[in-house]
């Protein structure tokens, strides 16, 4: 029985590098990395981040929450049918071509999929290609597709929370008056992989109580599923990390509350239909909630009369060696009181072997900050602003 589960567990492994959205995601990741750096380079003249940051991003904080998911779904002995896998794939596809990564989430990505499930067991409509697959399912409503989708919202929260407040990408737009101000954007896709249990022809049960959540079948196959989690959120009223935290954290709220409900569907299947569609509008509410609240608060990055704000700090250049942070005011260099950044650069040639910088903080408070100059470093500290409308016209 041991030799059986651990071949099924490494054929089920190897089976994630035959899934066409690994590499799908790869492809997108690098395609935002690109597109960023080269906003970036228009507004700024320099990039932020290097373009493979969102290529990095992907990976390393979803295998982690994948793992941590895939124990809870093996113990719990949620299946789900492969055509529910085959429709999970095609609709992460279809959304990433409109453009908007968002769309990637699970909510809409594995809810889609539910909904299509069901449509497609009630007509009986063929699917070249994955006609057995479509052929094996009953006419019956699939709970564990839900509890998936639960578990892949609490995943998508915890991203947003651990990775999306990293490294948000500076911009500059105009405002309804005309005046240059600064926003924070982050477009951030992961892969959540999962190990879904599948019926087929490799595994029986050990247990009589498990798998607890199943589709009445005796012999299951597993599987190693990346699943594509997209995010994307622009902020121009607050500090990003705090309005990303508070997005993440809503999410995983969201997640939890429908993984519970998801359950009853086992029961009242009907109830399934529900929370899956509570899910969707609760995802679409998050968003346009944050949005709101966004676009009713001043602007964050503006220019301001007591000196320069930091939108953007390139990595590992003296600034953030300094450890200053985005949104601090920058009121004097060398003792000099700085308007703009002709000022903010004349200041600093006046020591060109140390900079001593007088820094207004997010809590208001000033602190001083000093550091040596060497030959190679960023003549402006490697510090982005808010530029004045004259330079931003011309750089766009």
């Amino acid at each position: 029985m041991v030799q059986i589960w651990l071949v099924e567990f490494l054929k089920g492994t190897g089976k994630l590098f035959l899934h066409p959205v690994l590499y799908y995601l790869v492809f997108l990741s690098g395609i935002l990395g690109v597109m960023r750096v080269k906003r970036e380079r228009r507004n700024f003249h320099v990039r932020a981040q290097d373009a493979y940051f969102e290529l990095r991003q992907l990976f390393p904080l979803g295998l982690i929450i994948g793992l941590v998911l895939s124990v809870i779904v093996a113990v719990a002995g949620v299946a789900v049918p492969f055509a529910a896998i085959v429709l999970v794939a095609g609709f992460t596809v279809l959304w990433s071509l409109t453009t908007n990564i968002r769309w990637m989430s699970p909510a809409y990505t594995v809810g889609a999929a539910f909904f299509a499930v069901i449509l497609f067991t009630q007509y009986n409509w063929p699917i070249p290609l994955f006609s057995t697959a479509f052929d094996s399912i009953s006419e019956m409503i699939y709970p564990s597709i839900v509890v998936i989708l639960g578990l892949l919202l609490v995943a998508e929260g915890m991203l947003i929370l651990k990775n999306g407040t990293k490294a948000t990408s500076p911009k500059l737009a105009k405002s309804k008056r005309g005046q240059v101000i600064g926003v924070h954007e982050v477009k951030r896709l992961w892969m959540v992989p999962l190990f879904l249990l599948i019926p087929g022809e490799a595994l029986h049960l050990p247990f009589d109580w498990w798998p607890v959540f199943h589709l009445g079948a005796n012999e299951y196959s597993l599987i190693l599923v990346p699943f594509a989690i997209g995010f994307h959120q622009q902020i121009k009223g607050a500090l990003p990390e705090e309005a990303i935290a508070h997005h993440g954290r809503q999410v995983v709220i969201l997640g939890i509350l429908v993984t519970l409900s998801a359950t009853a569907g086992y029961w009242y299947p009907l109830a399934s239909i529900v929370v899956a569609t509570l899910a969707v509008i609760g995802r679409e509410t998050i968003v346009f909630i944050a949005n709101l609240r966004d676009d009713n608060r001043p602007f964050f990055f503006s220019k301001k009369n007591n000196g320069l704000m930091i939108i953007g700090i390139i990595p590992d250049s003296p600034a953030s060696k300094m450890e200053l942070k985005v949104g601090e005011i920058i009121t004097k260099v060398n003792g000099i009181s700085i308007r703009d950044e002709q000022t903010f650069y004349e200041a600093l040639q006046k020591n060109r072997a140390h900079c001593k910088l007088d820094v207004l903080d997010t809590n208001g408070e000033i602190r001083f900050v000093q550091r040596a100059l060497f030959e190679g470093d960023h003549h402006e500290l490697g510090l982005l602003f808010v530029q004045d409308e004259r330079k931003f016209e011309k750089g766009a």
